[in-house]
């Protein structure tokens, strides 16, 4: 829930889950690890029995955990790549619990500015718990607070993104809950920025995309979100968001598969942890 702006609220219970998520995968697979973070459990404080919800269940979430860990890893490996070729600006659009921030104060130290760009009342919240926690807010990360159904762009070029540089913009777990509308304007702001840009988006296929065994999971993913009041408004086959992201000015687009996530990431695992195709990534270059 979200108060008025300003006001502290909860962190939003997408942005718990996923945060739990990245957790359980320290807790419950096997090395080698594709993303170590606890920062984001410790963030959400769920209490002692947090494994023992219904949507922590190991077995059943080892796709969709796998999927969370290895977007996580392929957003993080893109920012170190741009910011070692010189790049300094990166924003993480609907940040919820992300902890990139906290993970590698290296990558920030060398003059990278990261943009968390979230909801007033969340954000709020996060920051107190950040303080709590003795982690803090440093100088070059900017907690950004914005109203998405209004002037969301202009808030973060008040709070200091320079469009004239480039930067990595990343939009994980976000286009599912916007209307196509608001995803093209937003493909079509981040088309704009300089030379150099990229966008890393995720997407959801449809359902009869999806791995057969995955389906009713995700049906049940999408009845919660529903019974939420964040339904799952969109989802694209990658010709489709390929074709988005082409209309909107972007120069280079490519799709990033489960196929090729497993590939990069999941190589040799035994334990038969993979991502699944219901969840995929756009890569688009300005």
């Amino acid at each position: 829930m979200t108060g008025p702006a300003g006001e502290e609220a909860a962190a939003e219970h997408t942005a718990v889950r996923v945060a739990l998520w990245r957790a359980l995968h320290l807790r419950a697979d096997p090395p080698p690890y594709v993303i170590e973070d606890e920062v984001g459990l410790r963030l959400a404080d769920p209490g002692a029995g947090w494994r023992e919800r219904p949507d922590m269940d190991v077995a059943a979430t080892r796709r969709t955990r796998a999927s969370i860990v290895a977007r996580a890893r392929f957003v993080e490996d893109l920012v170190v790549e741009r910011v070692a070729e010189g790049l300094d600006q990166y924003v993480v659009l609907g940040a919820g619990l992300d902890t990139f921030a906290q993970r590698r104060p290296d990558v920030g130290a060398g003059g990278l500015r990261v943009f968390e760009v979230d909801q007033a009342g969340p954000q709020t919240w996060k920051r107190r718990r950040l303080d709590e926690l003795g982690l803090g807010v440093p100088e070059w990360l900017r907690l950004v607070p914005v109203d998405f159904e209004g002037d969301w762009w202009g808030q973060l070029l008040a709070g200091g993104l320079d469009p004239g540089r480039p930067a990595v913009v990343a939009s994980a777990g976000v286009t599912m809950y916007l209307t196509p509308e608001a995803i093209k304007a937003t493909f079509r702001l981040v088309a704009g920025l300089a030379p150099g840009s990229a966008l890393v988006s995720t997407f959801l296929r449809p359902v009869e995309d999806v791995e057969p065994e995955e389906q009713a999971q995700l049906r049940v993913a999408m009845k919660g979100a529903r019974a939420a009041g964040t339904p799952f408004l969109s989802f694209y086959r990658p010709p489709e968001i390929l074709g988005l992201a082409r209309e909107a000015g972007f120069r280079e687009v490519r799709h990033v598969s489960a196929a090729h996530l497993e590939q990069r990431y999941f190589a040799g695992r035994t334990d038969g942890l993979r991502p699944s195709r219901g969840e995929e990534l756009l890569v688009a270059e300005v």
